[in-house]
């Protein structure tokens, strides 16, 4: 029996046996480690369509199933959690910083070569950091989360995690995207290669995003996912409401596509783009 299979059918059983447990925890420990180094994850995009694969999330949910709250001691430090949820040992060959002050990234976490973190950051279990990537002050890659290759995630960015319900769609960011400060994006949402999501700017699933280029109304596909266009340029925008208590013009907030970059503009800064 295959890995998935294995687990397909450890998560559907109340592992009571110290049999089932123990079989249970090899299977996991198989699990966590191919996770950890990127050989399996989450997603990945297969002929310009991404492939979601649930039974990964139910390895990652064995975890927590099998595991146990210990106290964990790392020099000085303590804390509480299962002890199936270490913290990841960076790999020192692939060039990654990890600057000193508060960063955490737990075990099931891929780190691409070249990837940079300042800090204080977290990156969840199941998340996947591409090569390259940028990840700024006190940010948060959430469960599950795919980050791809030259991203620059800037600082007090959420990435948000999901890992129920099972088949729930992860946030995905393709290649070269730049995500500035403070933006949200949460479950279902895919952000398309090389698109520009300008300081503030705040995306889940259930959100519509006005295409100002193209006259029209960006919304959740038959996957319910939301997708960013990829190379635009997203701010933060309002749209007043058809009923509201008279008197207040109330608007709500929308993210606006105010422009496409040009395939050469790669070095081109925000603020030029959002001032032409």
């Amino acid at each position: 029996m295959d890995l998935r299979n294995k687990i397909e059918e450890l998560s559907e059983k109340k592992l009571e046996t110290e049999e089932e447990r123990k079989e249970a925890v090899s299977v996991y420990n198989e699990f966590i480690e191919l996770l950890d180094e990127g050989k399996i994850r989450i997603a990945e995009k297969k002929e310009d369509e991404w492939i979601i694969y649930p039974w990964v999330k139910k390895g990652i949910l064995l975890g927590f199933k099998i595991g146990k709250i210990e106290k964990i001691k790392i020099g000085e430090w303590i804390f509480y959690d299962k002890n199936t949820l270490p913290i990841k040992e960076i790999d020192s060959s692939k060039n990654i910083r990890v600057v000193p002050g508060g960063t955490t990234v737990r075990k099931g976490a891929y780190i691409g070569n070249n990837v940079i973190i300042m800090p204080p950051s977290y990156i969840n279990i199941g998340a996947y950091v591409d090569d390259g990537t940028m990840v700024d002050s006190q940010v948060l890659i959430g469960s599950c989360a795919q980050i791809g290759k030259n991203c620059h995630i800037s600082a007090g960015v959420i990435i948000g995690g999901v890992l129920e319900p099972i088949g729930s769609y992860p946030v995905i960011v393709e290649d070269n995207v730049f995500i500035g400060g403070n933006c949200g994006v949460y479950e279902g949402t895919l952000i398309k290669k090389g698109a520009i999501l300008g300081s503030g700017t705040t995306i889940t699933a259930s959100t519509k995003i006005y295409d100002l280029v193209n006259n029209q109304i960006i919304e959740p596909d038959e996957k319910s996912r939301i997708v960013v266009p990829e190379m635009a340029v997203v701010v933060p925008g309002s749209r007043s409401l058809d009923k509201t208590v008279k008197g207040t013009n109330i608007s709500l907030y929308t993210p606006v596509i105010i422009k496409y970059r040009e395939p050469n503009d790669t070095k081109i800064k925000l603020e030029d783009l959002l001032r032409d």
